[in-house]
């Protein structure tokens, strides 16, 4: 017994030991660290709170989770509200998205949507599949789809190699296309044997020269896959429209050095436009050039600003002929989403995708090209009744990047540029991506895109329509100031 006492009272001793010794570095450490901020002068707060003024930096770092996880109401956040993710996260699932007692949606707030429910709705056994519809009928290879949610893309080297695995084989299991973005085309992408759209940005990523210029050969090369179905070229993005895309250094590896054909660990800009690309001419014969190099439809991705840009490119094109059209439009709104760009850019530049969706739709319908030129809309499209907006206004498809991220586990951590995000998604740390497992996750991606038509049908039926590629704009209206509503079809009349 007294051997007992003597170990307890000798270990006691010892965590007193340690503990004093933990206090004594500490109080060293705060007296370094006071000393420091009195004598630096860089911070104000520091040099005149010295220690206090520390703390400081750290509630601003915590703010934002206390605020995301305790103190944000669910339809308050941005970019994206947890009603919002909420939804995408049980869809990814295959979870029950039904809801008890009612709704927090404030349905008379101006701005927000309402469908128009019919007296006599679609029953189950009456409703159709989506007809297919085909993207570039002047083309070698035309690509027909009945698909209307797509992935939109996001680049390899933007976000991870478990990520692109994931989202490839998920593509794959689901039906839908997978965008490559402007990153080049990894044997990630054709993993998982969907369906591709190459994105062509401004520093031709992947298909370049030494020198960075575009090459002809490297197109072949990347059109000889047959999962490659489409090409887009990309003028401009939501989130930095007149920008080029950033990839920091740190995410320039070996091996997505060798897909960009770019040098490894250096942080590479893109120009903030196709050097060859000054007016609308020079797009069109780009555009001509693509489509014979490839065999493949071409079309061009843009953020709008006023409608006169589009009938003066729609104007050339019916002077050139309607075969020299791009073969479809993808159209991104200025809240649409990046891995990094200046906050000027993200906040105040290019037009919201809920005004300049229904011009180019009319556009293209005032100039006779709406059959010819198919329609893609991007950008913030994430839950039903997103994409629902979407085929009531006009477009062909819907693609969107931030909702697949969600469905691969992404809680909105906003670090993305960082090479630090937590759920592997925009990361090359390997200790991080050890949480994405590819075959869960691919699942997810699948289960989040077959859920979203699932509801486009509950939707669709709802109106009287016997699948979403019926919607009309008459079957959407918007709440005004007044708290009175707008069919979007008397909204964008004229």
């Amino acid at each position: 017994m007294s051997n007992l006492s003597a170990f307890v009272d000798s270990i006691l001793a010892t965590l007193s030991n340690v503990f004093v010794l933990l206090v004594g570095l500490l109080l060293i450490t705060a007296i370094i660290l006071y000393f420091i901020d009195v004598f630096q002068t860089k911070h104000t707060i520091r040099r005149n709170y010295p220690l206090l003024g520390r703390f400081r930096y750290l509630f601003e770092r915590l703010g934002e989770f206390f605020r995301q996880y305790f103190f944000a109401m669910d339809r308050e956040e941005m970019p994206f509200n947890r009603a919002q993710r909420s939804w995408i996260y049980r869809a990814a699932k295959n979870l029950e998205n039904a809801q008890a007692f009612g709704s927090t949606y404030d349905i008379g707030k101006p701005g927000n949507l309402l469908f128009i429910n019919s007296p006599y709705p679609i029953l189950t056994e009456e409703k159709t599949d989506i007809e297919p519809i085909t993207f570039g009928p002047y083309c070698e290879q035309p690509y027909k789809t009945s698909s209307i949610f797509n992935i939109s893309g996001m680049s390899y080297g933007a976000i991870s190699k478990p990520a692109v695995r994931a989202l490839s084989k998920g593509a794959a299991l689901a039906g839908c296309w997978l965008n490559t973005g402007e990153g080049g085309l990894s044997e990630w992408h054709l993993e998982g044997g969907c369906d591709i759209v190459f994105q062509v940005g401004t520093a031709n990523y992947g298909v370049r020269d030494s020198n960075g210029h575009f090459s002809d050969d490297r197109l072949r090369i990347v059109a000889a896959h047959d999962a490659v179905k489409m090409i887009e070229i990309k003028l401009s993005q939501g989130a930095k429209p007149g920008k080029g895309g950033i990839l920091p250094g740190a995410k320039v590896t070996e091996e997505i050095a060798k897909i960009r054909l770019i040098p490894p660990g250096q942080t590479s800009n893109s120009p903030n436009r196709h050097l060859d690309v000054s007016n609308d001419e020079q797009l069109l014969d780009k555009i001509k050039h693509f489509r014979e190099v490839s065999g493949k439809p071409v079309g061009i991705k843009a953020v709008l600003g006023d409608g006169s840009w589009m009938d003066q490119l729609l104007t050339v094109i019916k002077q050139r002929g309607e075969a020299s059209a791009p073969d479809f439009i993808t159209v991104d709104s200025g809240d649409g989403g990046t891995g990094a760009a200046p906050m000027t850019l993200i906040d105040d530049m290019g037009l919201d995708i809920q005004e300049t969706l229904p011009m180019l739709v009319d556009k293209l319908i005032e100039h006779g090209l709406r059959e010819r030129i198919k329609v893609i809309a991007s950008g913030k499209l994430v839950n039903p009744a997103d994409v629902a907006w979407a085929l009531c206004a006009g477009a062909d498809c819907v693609v969107t990047a931030r909702g697949f991220m969600f469905s691969l586990g992404c809680i909105q951590a906003m670090q993305c540029d960082k090479n630090t995000c937590p759920t592997g998604i925009t990361t090359h740390d390997t200790d991080l991506q050890r949480g994405l497992v590819v075959k869960d996750k691919s699942q997810r991606v699948a289960n989040y895109q077959q859920n979203m038509i699932k509801e486009l049908y509950t939707i669709a039926n709802s109106c009287g329509v016997k699948n979403p590629r019926h919607f009309t704009r008459r079957h959407a209206r918007v709440i005004l100031q007044s708290h009175k509503s707008i069919s979007l079809e008397a909204l964008y009349k004229g």
